[in-house]
Formats: C-alpha cells, structure tokens, sequence
C-alpha cells in the first residue's frame, strides 16, 4: 500500500509476509525517482476512482467498520493496483484490487528476458541477489536475516554459499 513506502527514510513495509509477520526492509534509491513517478500515475488514476464514485480498496481487519471512509484514502491504496475496477465478492462493492503475484512475476521475467539476460530469473532471484550482495558487502548476518524477515538465522545462512 502507499503508505507502506516511507521516501523521507528510505524503507518499505512489507505486510503479512511468509509467517503472516511484517517487516521493514529497504527502498533501493535508485528506484525512489520511478516509483515516485509511477505513484503520481496511479494517485491520478485514484483521483479519477474518487470523481467517479469509487476508489475503494478492501481494507484488513475491522479496519473498514472502524473508519468507513479509510478505503478512499490515498494512503491505503495499492503501489501496484489492477488496471480495472472489479466487485468484491464479500461486500459487492466496487473496488479496484491490487495486481495479482502472477502479472508481477510475468512482468519480472518479461523484464529479464527484454534486459538480454541469459539466465531466467524471478523475484526470488532478486530477493537472492540483495541477500548475496548485502553479505558480500559485509553486512552482518543478523541485518540481513532482519531485512528478510527470516524468524531463523540459519535460513539466511543459505546465501553465504557464494562467499
């Protein structure tokens, strides 16, 4: 969601990851500027929800009961929302949804093939490639297992193989 970005620290929050946990983990900088320009895309497409009589996503928890008006916030809508508005089967009422694992992974691999890259790739390579090259970098073991989210240390042991 927008508000899981922080631009002023640097950070992105990642919600009910692997375990149902969230945790913090970093925003590159070199992607601060395009998704800076994608988020005015999509705040423009949220804008045009909202003139229209929508702009609702589906809100966690009690969320929804608590503050009826939350769903409309920009704040809560999706980094990476479905191109079209769909009914949401719980509650019919018109929402726009975020893109499904599948379009993202699609686009991911599409990305990679386009970039001339040999070797196939998937997001887990890149989740791969930031836990290798933090180590490399001499980040300490505990930082990565932290900014991956692993409950174990030795799950991130796993990516010292290449040192």
């Amino acid at each position: 969601r927008v508000k899981d970005v922080d631009f002023q620290y640097g950070q992105i929050t990642v919600r009910d990851g692997k375990g149902g946990k969230d945790r913090v983990t970093t925003l590159p900088e070199p992607l601060r500027e395009p998704l800076l320009r994608h988020l005015e895309r999509i705040k423009a497409l949220h804008e045009l929800d909202v003139r229209q009589g929508f702009g609702q996503v589906y809100l966690p928890f009690a969320l929804e009961r608590k503050y009826p008006n939350a769903s409309r916030h920009w704040g809560w809508q999706y980094v990476f929302p479905a191109p079209k508005r769909s009914v949401d089967p719980r509650t019919r009422k018109v929402r726009r949804h975020h893109l499904s694992e599948n379009v993202i992974q699609k686009a991911v691999s599409a990305a990679i093939q386009r970039s001339g890259i040999a070797k196939p790739g998937s997001c887990h390579t890149f989740r791969h490639s930031f836990a290798t090259h933090l180590l490399e970098a001499g980040y300490d073991i505990r930082t990565v297992q932290e900014l991956l989210g692993h409950k174990d240390v030795t799950t991130t042991m796993i990516y010292t193989h290449v040192l």
